[in-house]
């Protein structure tokens, strides 16, 4: 698969072809759209529902997403983002790894019924690493929101 600049949406098979995450912990569901030229952005969706795995036990009957999966799913976002960058100049891209998490703030809870739009931006890249800022909203809300910093995995 490669990324294609005149349909800038990616399906749950695009997006499994990018990342080695499976079910149940894949946390993006659709590429809405994205940019590879000048700044690198991606805007993706998470549909939360009730049988969630993490749901049985954060709580309940007062189910609420954990945040640290809001963050995992922004890197899991972002990584789609580097495969499509790398994909499209036909160059290997390498495993890429969640290493630092900064300014990391939730703004409202995350229940059962919620679409998660997700946006990422590639602030910068040092050799083999990426720094990202991203928000995570609802309804044009936002919910939650970081700086992450990605690196290449290292034999």
């Amino acid at each position: 698969m490669t990324a294609d600049d005149n349909n800038r949406t990616l399906d749950i098979e695009g997006i499994m072809s990018c990342l080695p995450h499976r079910q149940p912990f894949l946390l993006v569901d659709r590429v809405l759209d994205y940019s590879l030229d000048g700044e690198l952005w991606l805007k993706a969706l998470k549909n939360v529902t009730y049988n969630e795995p993490f749901f049985a036990g954060h709580f309940p009957n007062q189910p609420i997403m954990p945040g640290v999966l809001v963050l995992e799913a922004m890197a899991q976002a972002a990584g789609v983002m580097v495969q499509l960058w790398h994909r499209r100049r036909n160059e290997y891209c390498p495993m890429f790894y969640l290493v630092k998490i900064d300014k990391a703030r939730f703004t409202g809870m995350i229940r059962p019924g919620d679409q998660l739009i997700m946006e990422i931006h590639q602030r910068r890249t040092l050799r083999n690493m990426g720094v990202y800022d991203g928000t995570t909203s609802i309804g044009g809300k936002v919910v939650a929101s970081a700086e992450f910093l990605c690196a290449e995995k290292r034999d």
